[in-house]
């Protein structure tokens, strides 16, 4: 099978076609020479009326300008910190510059003020690139640029993008962390070294077929030696409790060293409130019982991230690396307790009993990944081989006390319960992979690569229940699931643009072999597949302000590793969650159809059909009054709709932002608790978001930021969440040339982000109201260290199975 995957690859493109064209090339050095990336080179007709072409340097240096007429020209070259250079270019033949040198402009370097410009948005073939660099979003943390990303949806404590979780890659390197914890690392890194974000809706064959969109987070290079770096912070105080975030990051280059070290804390306590309704329902579809629950909720965690990264150049054409992630949740500052009482209503509506829960839970993560990297590059300019290895550690342990007191109706005591539960998981992740990169032209593009991965997970559980205060092992309710899972993935892709056209197309094939084993039940649940993922993409430019694009692409789902798990985590006496070892992935199929008009109004049409999507959801047994959480495959869901982006200029000191989607979702689920039925839910829903952007002052070192955000119910599963809306503002001082940073800011000024969520089908009545701390009064403080004005080369490699370590919270 692996065999027949390989010859399918390779016999699936032809590649052909080759630029006649005169071209200019060369390489861009400083005078100690070490190559300049990412310079800006620029040719124009003589007199500059009008520019003929224009690129930037890769890694190495190197540029390359194709398609050019016979003439007259004047060639640019120029990079921040550097003299710029220019000459003339008489162009009848092939010309290539062995080296253009830049200087360095010292009196620039030592005493320029940087104005800060605002962000740009670029349209390439395959992704959607925010610039950021120098803008006015670069004293932020990252987490808080990603909520100006065309595109990008951050709210409720997740990151969407056309209604799903994107995966986040920095420097093309996948960040493998639970939802919360991705968050948390983002908020907690500067983004001042940040060039740009990626938004890949459709991402090609290179990434990972596992996930959605892809936020690809680009970093500048460092190319002076020296050191720089910088501490930064933010305190949030929300109506019951303060959040903190503390971080500090250091860069250090010498010729052939270069080096990087970035470390975050984020202590942290979050009050939420729920209040919970039940109608439980007989054969007649009357009312037999209705529970009232109000919920309290108190979460304490400290997450502490640190990553590093050491990259050795050997000679020009070799260089390694090694970089590690590693984030500690200790013990002892990672505590949920947890208040519920319940009402138990009769039919009619006559007090039957209360009973009052509560549950302290005490959580443990370690999680350390490292990789070793080698770079090879060939004499061909951007012909490259890199291998990587990978490993990661994972292990979570967790202990929960739960205690429940039964009452009648004048408090008067009917009995305790008392149960304790014990759960680990291990996790060893080992990764091998290969890339390989071959520019056929300066228009054309061949990539390849390879990737085995083999993972092993031992979960366990033990639950204890107290008979007259004596503890004893619950066995009905005790398990160990061991979980090994091996893939081999390849891919192969072409890339080609032409005056007016772009294309770009992939294939990517990916072959899983799973086994699973319960030790309880002595059960094992195994499972192998290969899944192709095509991918395509077209763009034509009408003109220098108007494109046409469309692209298609499959994904794939993989089941988290903890909803695999086949025994049940009780959270109270009547309410557990549980998995399920032979969930199937899920694929889907996207097509995007888009327009971009006079280069700042983008529209899109979308359609996407998912086959097989897992969720968590929520259904109650009518005959023993309990709540089952069962991660569970629904039949399919449909989503398409109509988006509308814009990121303009109205004045000097005012720019805006709009993102507006019309999008209709349709989910079509197995009702359990009801002979397995077909049923569905579907909504039109509206989401808007609209942010301004103000700079005052003649060096515009004062900013503003007013957005609001405005989404009107939607479907998730069988549920339909309420409107939900907020309005935020941020004000921002920069201090001594752009060195040092302060802000003051409110989210949910008018507290309007909170929503109910209401599960109401056949024989199932679930309502819930959901108030968390949205509404937050913000300081943040950002202070740079050393040559702050050097650019870094951080980068955070990692792979593609992390963030199936953990379920997003």
């Amino acid at each position: 099978m692996i065999k027949n995957l390989f010859y399918l690859f390779f016999l699936l493109f032809s590649l052909a076609s080759f630029s006649q064209e005169y071209r200019l090339s060369g390489y861009v050095k400083d005078n100690k020479s070490a190559p300049i990336a990412y310079a800006n080179v620029l040719i124009t007709s003589i007199g500059g009326t009008e520019m003929a072409n224009g690129t930037s340097t890769d890694e190495n240096g190197y540029f390359i300008i194709e398609n050019l007429k016979t003439g007259s020209y004047i060639l640019k070259v120029s990079f921040l910190g550097f003299k710029a250079y220019s000459t003339r270019v008489e162009l009848d033949r092939h010309i290539k510059f062995n080296t253009i040198t830049l200087n360095e402009n010292l009196e620039t370097l030592n005493g320029v003020t940087v104005v800060a410009k605002r962000p740009t948005v670029k349209r390439m073939v395959d992704r959607l690139v925010f610039n950021v660099e120098n803008s006015t979003l670069s004293n932020d943390n990252i987490l808080d640029v990603l909520k100006h990303t065309p595109g990008v949806l951050v709210h409720d404590g997740t990151i969407t993008i056309k209604q799903s979780t994107p995966t986040v890659y920095i420097n093309d390197r996948r960040v493998h962390l639970s939802s919360s914890e991705v968050q948390q690392l983002l908020e907690g890194t500067s983004a001042n070294n940040v060039k740009s974000i990626e938004v890949i809706t459709n991402p090609p064959a290179k990434y990972e077929a596992e996930g959605g969109a892809v936020l690809n987070i680009i970093t500048s290079k460092n190319i002076i030696a020296g050191y720089h770096g910088s501490v930064f912070g933010n305190y949030r105080q929300g109506s019951e409790f303060p959040k903190y975030t503390l971080g500090t990051s250091h860069f250090f280059k010498t010729k052939k060293l270069n080096t990087y070290v970035n470390y975050s804390a984020n202590p942290r306590k979050d009050f939420r409130n729920n209040n919970e309704s039940i109608n439980f329902i007989n054969s007649s579809g009357q009312n037999t019982s209705s529970w009232e629950t109000d919920y309290k909720r108190i979460r304490n965690n400290a997450n502490h991230n640190i990553n590093a990264n050491i990259d050795y150049e050997l000679n020009k054409n070799n260089s390694i690396g090694f970089s590690s992630n590693m984030l500690v949740s200790p013990r002892n500052n990672t505590k949920t307790d947890v208040n519920s009482i319940t009402e138990v209503f009769g039919n009619p509506m006559i007090l039957d009993s209360t009973f009052i829960t509560e549950n302290k839970l005490r959580d443990e993560t370690f999680n350390f990944a490292f990789t070793l990297d080698y770079i090879h590059r060939f004499k061909k300019v951007g012909e490259k081989l890199s291998i990587s290895a990978h490993h990661t550690n994972y292990d979570f342990s967790s202990f929960q006390n739960v205690d429940t007191d039964y009452l009648f109706p004048d408090n008067s005591l009917i009995r305790s319960n008392r149960f304790q539960t014990f759960s680990s998981q291990m996790i060893k992740l080992y990764t091998g992979q290969l890339d390989y990169e071959l520019p056929i032209s300066s228009s054309a593009q061949f990539e390849a690569g390879g990737k085995l991965s083999n993972i092993n997970s031992e979960s366990i559980l033990n639950q204890f229940r107290f008979v007259n205060d004596i503890k004893e092992e619950d066995l009905q309710n005790s398990d160990t699931f061991l979980y090994n899972e091996t893939n081999y993935a390849a891919y192969i892709s072409f890339s080609k643009d032409w005056d007016h056209w772009s294309f770009k197309s992939g294939l990517r094939g990916e072959y899983t072999d799973i086994k699973g084993r319960s030790l309880s039940t002595n059960q094992s649940s195994d499972n192998d597949y290969l899944k192709l993922f095509p991918s395509l993409y077209l763009l034509y430019r009408l003109n220098e302000n108007n494109e046409l694009y469309f692209n298609y692409n499959k994904r794939i789902y993989r089941p988290r590793y903890s909803q695999l798990n086949p025994f049940k985590y009780f959270l109270n006496d009547n309410a557990y969650i549980t998995g399920d070892p032979n969930l199937m992935p899920q694929i889907d199929d996207v097509f995007t159809l888009g327009y971009t008009f006079n280069g700042i109004y983008t529209f899109e049409l979308y359609y996407r059909n998912e086959n097989n999507p897992t969720l968590e959801i929520v259904f109650q047994d009518n005959d023993t009054n309990v709540l089952k959480y069962i991660n569970t495959n629904i039949d399919r869901s449909i989503s398409y709709g109509l988006d509308f982006t814009t990121y303009t200029k109205l004045t000097t000191h005012w720019n805006l932002y709009v993102l507006s989607s019309l999008f209709y979702y349709e989910n079509q689920f197995f009702a359990l608790e009801s002979n397995n039925e077909i049923e569905k839910k579907d909504k039109w829903t509206v989401y808007g978001q609209i942010i301004n952007y103000f700079s005052f002052l003649k060096d515009k070192s004062l900013t503003a930021n007013l957005s609001f955000l405005y989404i009107s119910p939607i479907a998730n599963g069988p549920s339909i969440t309420s409107n939900r809306s907020g309005l935020d503002i941020n004000l921002r001082k920069t201090f001594w040339k752009n060195k040092a940073s302060l802000s003051l800011g409110i989210t949910d000024i008018f507290n309007t982000q909170n929503f109910t969520q209401t599960t109401k089908y056949l024989n199932q009545d679930v309502f819930l109201n959901s108030r968390i701390e949205n509404r937050l009064f913000t300081f943040g403080f950002n202070y740079k260290l050393g040559n702050f004005k050097l650019n870094t080369n951080k980068k955070e490699i990692d792979l593609q199975e992390r963030d199936r370590l953990k379920n997003s919270d």
